[in-house]
């Protein structure tokens, strides 16, 4: 339940085209255009991929091993429906089950990674509707993906772009980038992680200013405050995020699910009951063929053959 293009533009501007003329980049890549396009994309081989009417999905990487998905509703700054969460849920479960994905960039437009959650869905919606329909849950199925996810954000997130970006393993952003929760200016609360992730961030106090006034604030102090790993020229923050996405993918696909769920432990447990998880999954990892292949690797000065066993 967060902020959407709509409202968003009202907050901005009274018109689309203005919209449209204060979010305009200075300068779009050959990658950006031809992701946005509506053309069908083409995995290796000439096979033609699934078509979705929300997303777009390719796969990257010298060894196709990077997934990039793209949120594609454009002409809402890809405020998130119920139907664009439900392809995006179905799609990241579907690469988190392909033995040959070892890890996914999510992004959005050069305008918008995602201006916040349909409020048109939204307005209407009753008490006991939304208690009985478990609204937003299926939100949640992106934090169960078990591969790292990459968030490569640029210009606005906001509401439940900002939560779903947040849900990501490692915010990458573009310099325009504005990160934000304002549900409270449209008489409401984040719904979908915002008061319980932003404070992990950014700590109490920016987190309280942020959520209570509705203020945005920009990739640098993103940067600063700890949202953010790094901040890139807005051409560059996809191709920097699936560089470090391939770099990711070349270690052990096992080992790296069991790195990601222990770094997440230190967000849901005490230190005492980290570390010891900490520890089973490290004595896990001599259970594995990677383990002692990228000790003898290292050992013998070369490159490792993980084989995800």
């Amino acid at each position: 339940m967060s902020f959407l293009a709509k409202t968003f533009s009202q907050v901005l501007t009274r018109s689309a085209t203005t919209t449209t003329l204060l979010l305009k980049p200075s300068h779009v890549t050959s990658l950006a255009l031809r992701l946005a396009s509506t053309e069908p994309s083409k995995q290796s081989g000439n096979q033609e991929q699934k078509q979705y009417q929300y997303l777009l999905v390719d796969i990257k990487g010298q060894n196709s091993n990077v997934a990039l998905v793209q949120l594609n509703r454009p002409k809402a700054l890809n405020a998130l429906c119920d139907g664009l969460m439900t392809e995006l849920s179905t799609v990241l479960e579907s690469l988190d089950k392909d033995d040959k994905i070892g890890c996914i960039v999510l992004t959005g437009s050069t305008r918008a990674f995602a201006a916040g959650a349909d409020i048109k869905e939204m307005q209407n919606r009753k008490l006991a509707e939304v208690i009985g329909s478990g609204f937003l849950d299926q939100w949640s199925a992106v934090t169960r993906i078990k591969k790292p996810i990459i968030a490569a954000v640029n210009g606005y997130a906001l509401g439940g772009g900002c939560e779903l970006s947040m849900m990501c393993d490692i915010i990458y952003a573009g310099e325009t980038a504005e990160f934000g929760q304002p549900e409270i200016v449209i008489g409401t609360i984040p719904g979908a992680g915002g008061t319980q992730r932003l404070p992990r961030y950014v700590g109490k106090s920016k987190a309280m200013e942020i959520v209570l006034t509705g203020n945005r604030i920009n990739a640098k102090e993103a940067e600063k405050f700890g949202l953010v790993s790094a901040v890139f020229p807005p051409d560059r923050v996809v191709d920097e995020a699936i560089k470090t996405a391939e770099k990711i993918a070349s270690h052990s696909r096992i080992v790296v699910q069991l790195a990601k769920e222990a770094v997440n432990a230190a967000f849901e447990t005490t230190l005492a009951e980290g570390n010891r998880l900490e520890k089973r999954l490290f004595h896990t990892t001599f259970g594995l063929d990677d383990r002692k292949e990228g000790m003898t690797a290292f050992l013998e000065k070369r490159k490792p053959n993980f084989t995800g066993q």
